[in-house]
């Protein structure tokens, strides 16, 4: 696995249930198909400035929504991992993610290196 304490490991695991939550918290009672989103302000008819500013308003809300989603996933995944034994390792090199990286960021998959060569792929 990785040089992390049982503790520790427990620890993390917790944090990433918190999280977990709370961004389900965040979709409680919203519809949970994207496509019957409602818009966070509604577009009646307004003026032309109006209705552009609601339109930014609604796509930002949607954005958020996304991100959201996305977070939940790597959480998710990270969580699956505690399940296989892999959490802690690299998906990319196979070794293991360093612990300080993991307090930062529990959901991480990938260690430093690994996730700093495909940060520097991407531009």
């Amino acid at each position: 696995m990785n040089d992390l304490t049982p503790d520790r490991l427990a620890a993390l695991k917790a944090l990433l249930e918190a999280r977990k939550s709370a961004l389900l918290g965040q979709f409680a009672g919203r519809p949970a198909n994207e496509f019957s989103r409602t818009p966070a302000v509604e577009e009646i008819e307004t003026s032309p400035a109006d209705s552009a500013s609601n339109r930014t308003l609604n796509q930002l809300e949607a954005e958020a929504d996304d991100h959201r989603l996305a977070q939940l996933a790597a959480i998710r995944h990270a969580l699956a991992k505690f399940a296989s034994g892999d959490y802690g390792i690299c998906e990319s090199c196979g070794g293991p993610i360093g612990a300080s990286r993991l307090d930062a960021r529990p959901e991480a998959c990938l260690c430093i290196g690994c996730q700093t060569r495909m940060e520097r792929s991407r531009h």
